[in-house]
């Protein structure tokens, strides 16, 4: 595993408009800050370091399964910040099976020893388009006697060519309203248009919800039933609101992508459940939960997460040699759990500083087949880390 620094290509800007990454570098870039998507850097990997990855996500995905039934099994949601009003729902999904699209798992590497699991963004996660679809044009472009790690695109039609006789039509596409997550789910939109599914976008906050029906609607004055939706927006987020009442009470009778039960893996609390069924896995940083009596900070070597956060928010970590660094965010009332930190995982950037990689390990229908780096200036990443693309040969 390398990184390089390489010159971007002439009219970069306009390439990857083109190709749908509208926000690839923030309005307001101070001297010395990255774009977000940043093609004077990338990473260059092995076949074998290529093969190393693909394993790792493999595994890692079969352990988090065995982790959720763990959960499931002993009625453990308590512990992982879950609602007790949600447990039916879970359980029932689980044990039906309903179609459950992708996922990513957030790995710390650098080529070196076995990679090592951070977190898994089981229910939401974003910078799909970038991994699937701008980072291999640049590849074709730029190297184009070289591979990627990277059968997403494929591998997603595919897969919602597998559902397809599952879901009402049309399916409904719904996010947010920003940038990142809107650009997100109009690609997940046209992989399943191109699988031939019929579909419609709007924002979460546009549904309604028919008391009469008993269902969520859509805009359309005749409140058409939204009988399938993927929806990119969190799980627990949703559970915080009014309406996870309907939601709850319906859930059987709508397809819903992602399903409930990733509330099980897309949080922090999933990592020491991890732990302890698989103590001093090489591909797992040990994990606890964090305790009353746990201090207000984690010890010299460790990371304090919450249990549902996102973008890096509400970080504190603690160096091993005692350096306190803290991220802000919305997540300061959560339960959480502290990580023990892996190695320093960095590489020299061409200004004189340093760079740190994460990587992106995506899974589509259970089975890990690309890859998506960002990085940043510091080791936490956040929303504005740059994303780099990488080749191998």
């Amino acid at each position: 595993m390398h990184r390089h620094a390489i010159s971007p290509r002439i009219n970069w800007q306009n390439t990857v408009e083109g190709q749908g990454l509208t926000f690839h570098t923030p309005q307001q870039l101070a001297p010395g800050e990255k774009p977000y998507w940043d093609e004077s850097t990338c990473y260059e990997f092995t076949a074998a370091e290529v093969d190393t990855l693909e394993a790792a996500g493999n595994q890692l995905q079969e352990m988090c399964l065995a982790a959720a039934q763990h959960v499931i099994d002993n009625k453990r949601y308590a512990e992982l910040e879950i609602p007790a009003e949600a447990i039916p729902a879970i359980e029932w999904a689980w044990n039906e099976e309903p179609p459950s699209i992708y996922g990513r798992f957030d790995i710390l590497w650098n080529g070196q020893g076995p990679p090592k699991l951070l977190e898994y963004n089981a229910d939401t996660p974003t910078s799909l388009l970038e991994a699937a679809v701008i980072q291999w044009y640049w590849l074709k472009d730029v190297f184009p006697d070289a591979d990627q790690f990277n059968s997403l695109h494929e591998k997603l039609i595919a897969k919602w060519q597998d559902v397809a006789s599952y879901l009402a039509k049309p399916v409904y596409f719904a996010s947010a309203d920003n940038p990142e997550d809107l650009l997100t789910i109009a690609y997940m939109r046209d992989t399943a248009e191109q699988a031939g599914l019929p579909t419609r976008q709007m924002l979460m906050e546009e549904i309604g919800w028919n008391e009469e029906r008993q269902c969520f609607v859509d805009t359309d004055p005749a409140e058409n039933a939204i009988k399938s939706l993927f929806k990119l927006y969190p799980w627990e987020t949703m559970l915080d609101e009014a309406f996870s009442v309907n939601a709850l009470r319906t859930y059987q009778n709508m397809r819903w992508i992602e399903p409930i039960w990733k509330t099980l893996l897309s949080n922090k609390g999933i990592l020491p459940i991890l732990w302890e069924l698989y103590p001093n896995h090489d591909l797992l940083l040990e994990s606890h939960f964090v305790t009353g009596q746990s201090g207000w900070q984690p010890p010299a070597g460790w990371v304090r997460k919450p249990m549902h956060s996102r973008e890096g928010s509400n970080i504190i970590m603690v160096t091993p040699e005692g350096a306190k660094i803290e991220t802000p965010g919305p997540y300061d009332n959560r339960m959480q759990i502290d990580q023990r930190l892996g190695n320093a995982t960095f590489f020299p950037d061409q200004q004189g500083g340093n760079r740190w990689p994460v990587l992106g390990l995506w899974m589509i229908d259970q089975e890990c087949c690309g890859m998506g780096i960002r990085e940043d200036a510091g080791p936490i990443t956040g929303n504005l880390s740059s994303f780099v693309p990488h080749f191998f040969r």
